[in-house]
């Protein structure tokens, strides 16, 4: 009997747990919908911006506010223009989505053979990844560790493991001074300055190797780690975009290319990627989306302010992309491109995290897009994009849309 009771209060006791999650299930399914209003002083003042007198030429724009998960005001938001180096905000949250917040470059520095007295009978090996940042002045780091080691001479060769030995090049639609080959990293340089600068350096530092001794290849088994330089991708990330470094940029995209898929040409697999993370992450399926390099030198690159702000909106969602946005975006008057041009007054210093894109040919192409927090406390993503008009026009609208996006209560009375 007490056998019989005992079963039945366990058999009751799984149904009330049963009924317990499922009421739970129901609950979510039926979460009611953000219910947050948007600043509808705000909406007034954006659509009173739009409405002033302003000289010919393309212009979208878009405002959501982050908090309340609604849009607050939208002008040709689906129109797709160009965007100049606002494209590296895809590259930047693309690039985070697969390689993590944070991942790190690595260059590391091995020996094998034989350590007689201070000499290594056999080889130093340099493996390198694809660093934008690697210049031959950080190079004295990996003489230096051999020689804390006790390691002075070699008698052996000097082998380079590349993940990239090919020269960086052009993409197909970039004018033909926009390739500056000096100021990328020395990774992206092509093998032969890469064996220059490397075997430059070790013979200056007592390590004598003959240009024959300077071979490509691979770290062998039983290889002695000896040296390690770690590089944050956040490091990257800073300079593309507040100082809008196109370098960087296209190292990460090479960075991208490579990890989505290492068996094409880095530049193709990482545009690819960008392409595919559009449609498959950000569901931005318009056809009109056009995406050729990852830093904007490409006219032909075109964005509405909607894909823009779904961009900015999967960062925010993603707490740790967000911060790593949020460090990496210029500030208003206090650095990057937003350091000047008018951005340091009261009304807007600190209060904006953008990045700006500028290109002078073949006709005025200029966009901001960032984040930015309104009157009520919500946080708010903004976008606005110009085409076919003076770029200084464009950036003077720009910045009267941040100080309409900021503008106090009081301020707009006056």
């Amino acid at each position: 009997m007490r056998t019989t009771t005992y079963r039945l209060l366990i058999v009751m006791l799984i149904a009330a747990v049963l009924a317990s999650c499922s009421k739970e299930k129901a609950g979510v399914q039926a979460a009611k919908p953000n219910t947050l209003p948007v600043d509808t002083a705000l909406q007034s003042r954006l659509a009173a911006f739009a409405a002033k007198p302003r000289v010919e030429g393309k212009l979208g724009i878009y405002v959501y506010d982050l908090t309340a998960d609604k849009p607050v005001y939208a002008l040709n938001e689906k129109q797709s223009l160009p965007v100049a180096s606002c494209t590296k905000l895809l590259t930047t949250v693309a690039g985070l989505h697969l390689l993590g917040t944070g991942y790190h470059y690595t260059n590391s520095l091995y020996t094998h053979g034989t350590l007689v007295g201070d000499t290594l009978v056999g080889d130093i090996i340099f493996k390198a990844d694809l660093d934008p940042l690697l210049q031959p002045d950080s190079l004295h780091l990996y003489t230096d560790a051999l020689k804390k080691q006790g390691i002075n001479h070699v008698k052996g060769r000097l082998v380079l493991d590349l993940l990239l030995t090919e020269t960086v090049r052009a993409e197909v639609h970039w004018f033909p001074w926009d390739l500056r080959l000096s100021r990328y990293g020395l990774l992206y340089k092509g093998v032969d300055k890469v064996k220059k600068a490397v075997a430059a350096h070790f013979n200056s530092a007592g390590y004598h190797f003959a240009d024959d001794q300077v071979v490509l290849g691979k770290v062998p088994r039983g290889s002695v780690y000896r040296y390690r330089y770690l590089t944050s991708v956040q490091l990257v990330i800073d300079h593309m975009l507040k100082h809008s470094s196109n370098t960087q940029a296209t190292g990460l995209l090479y960075t991208i290319g490579h990890r989505a898929n290492p068996n094409v040409a880095p530049a193709a697999a990482g545009v690819q990627y960008l392409r595919d993370f559009m449609k498959r992450d950000l569901g931005l399926t318009d056809t009109a989306l056009v995406i050729h390099d990852g830093c904007g030198l490409c006219t032909y690159n075109h964005l509405s302010p909607l894909a823009l702000v779904t961009i900015l909106k999967y960062g925010y969602q993603h707490k740790d992309i967000y911060k790593s946005l949020l460090q990496g975006l210029s500030i208003s008057g206090i650095d990057g491109t937003l350091a000047g041009k008018g951005y340091g007054s009261d009304k807007l210093r600190g209060k904006i995290h953008g990045k700006t894109g500028t290109l002078s040919h073949p006709y005025g192409i200029s966009s901001i897009a960032g984040y930015c927090k309104g009157n009520d406390g919500h946080d708010l993503a903004f976008v606005m994009l110009n085409t076919q008009m003076s770029v200084l026009d464009a950036r003077a609208m720009q910045r009267a849309l941040c100080e309409t996006l900021v503008e106090t209560a009081s301020a707009a009375k006056k």
